[in-house]
């Protein structure tokens, strides 16, 4: 029982964590899950800056190659860069261990992070890296405090400085509170580019949660269509059989 307990409390643990981080707005991701064009997107863009650092070990390269509309030679040509086979999984070399001591924890997989995170939270927190000289990467974040990840998408953004304001608390005291960012130095891309850059990659995430989801909803409207119709027959058939007692 107590060990029952223990699994439940792990499982609910990022919804707690991020329930207690209610203050900070988060944009609408506003994603597309149909859009297969921004899923392709999304894909090199994970490729190319997630994963040296960040596994995705349980989605497997010809099965991105297959749902993402991908001929399997264009995958293994660009997006597979250290010999992998196709069907190999997306895992990376680094180490946990290595991976901890170079961030201070292990950087997770995250071929589920979009279900525990939600698209809109990462869609957020993509956007909202600033330059804070406190930290080790010389980056904090506006969506997660003190965080561990270098800015790795900064040559595509550029960098950003916190904006804060002066406010008064209850007992009357001021301090300064972090209300936004605002970009000082642009990167390769203009905000609206960049923008489209994180939906697009953030797209990708939250298919590799659910590949199936898209199938599921189909399913599941057929189901529905299929019960409505065996209703109709059902009933027609119950006045039938019950037309002589009534």
């Amino acid at each position: 029982m107590k060990k029952q307990l223990f699994a439940i409390l792990l499982l609910v643990s990022p919804a707690l964590a991020l329930a207690s981080g209610g203050e900070v707005h988060l944009d609408k991701a506003q994603i597309d899950p149909t859009n297969q064009e921004s899923l392709q997107r999304g894909a090199r863009t994970f490729v190319n800056y997630c994963l040296s650092c960040h596994s995705a070990k349980y989605q497997r390269y010809n099965r991105m190659a297959r749902d993402l509309g991908i001929p399997e030679d264009v995958v293994i040509d660009n997006l597979m860069f250290t010999g992998e086979k196709i069907g190999d999984t997306m895992e990376i070399a680094m180490k946990p261990a290595d991976g901890a001591q170079y961030f201070g924890a292990a950087p997770p997989d995250l071929t589920l992070v979009a279900r525990v995170r939600g698209v809109d939270w990462l869609y957020t927190y993509l956007r909202t890296f600033y330059l804070d000289d406190t930290r080790p990467f010389g980056v904090n974040n506006m969506v997660f405090d003190k965080v561990g990840m270098p800015h790795v998408l900064w040559e595509l953004q550029g960098w950003q400085k916190p904006v804060y304001e002066t406010v008064t608390d209850h007992e009357g005291h001021e301090h300064q509170k972090l209300v936004g960012v605002e970009l000082v130095k642009q990167g390769k891309l203009t905000p609206a580019e960049y923008d489209r850059t994180v939906r697009d990659l953030v797209n990708f995430l939250a298919y590799m949660g659910e590949p199936v989801k898209l199938e599921r909803q189909a399913l599941g409207v057929k189901v529905l269509l299929f019960l409505f119709v065996l209703f109709i027959i059902t009933y027609l058939l119950k006045k039938e059989y019950w037309k002589d007692i009534h």
